[in-house]
């Protein structure tokens, strides 16, 4: 992470700027190399106000921003003001998309529970193989949730649509009881162990 601590209307102390940055470095092991941290500093101009320090502080990653402020008698009391909720801030945002698969696959068990998600028609009788054809609503999910949603449905396969590389997916159960992926691409060569 990229730290820039700048004082508006002031000059920085070295002691200031040394305590913020060792106070930043908790942030570090939250966040990527390609985040920048810009940290303002400054004086509240009305001497009546007790907490007239102000750090801000705002975290750029990957086109999105978290900001925060704190004021407080001393900038080193701010700093840790703004840290403490920048951190909770960073969990909750690397939790949401573990809520959101979560929440996702709530939605499709009801889903797929539903007569109406899964819509089979019985092919009439002609000289073709396919009997019956299934149409199912799909979302995108980790291989350990489709493996644990083909166990529930004691299947020997399974399709998803994978949601590191949103590519369509078929788990299958191995002889041996492990089990196996197929990632089908298109044009591509045959690539397995066996």
């Amino acid at each position: 992470m990229r730290t820039t601590i700048r004082g508006k209307n002031l000059t920085v102390s070295d002691k200031d700027r040394a305590y913020i940055e060792r106070k930043m470095r908790r942030l570090d092991r939250m966040l990527d190399d390609r985040t920048e941290a810009d940290v303002e500093l400054r004086l509240e101009g009305n001497p009546k106000i007790a907490d007239s320090h102000i750090v801000a502080v705002t975290l750029s990653t990957a086109g999105q921003s978290v900001s925060s402020m704190a004021a407080a008698a001393s900038f080193k009391v701010a700093a840790d003001d703004v840290i403490d909720k920048l951190e909770r801030r960073t969990v909750e945002a690397r939790q949401r998309p573990r809520d959101r698969r979560r929440h996702a696959q709530e939605r499709y068990d009801d889903a797929s529970m539903l007569a109406s998600v899964v819509k089979e028609r019985d092919v009439e009788d002609d000289d073709t193989r396919v009997v019956k054809i299934k149409r199912f609503a799909i979302e995108p999910m980790f291989e350990e949730d489709a493996i644990t949603r083909m166990e529930e449905l004691g299947h020997a396969f399974f399709i998803f649509v994978n949601a590191e590389n949103e590519r369509v997916a078929v788990l299958y159960r191995r002889r041996d009881g492990r089990y196996g992926l197929i990632e089908p691409a298109i044009g591509g060569g045959y690539s397995g162990d066996d």
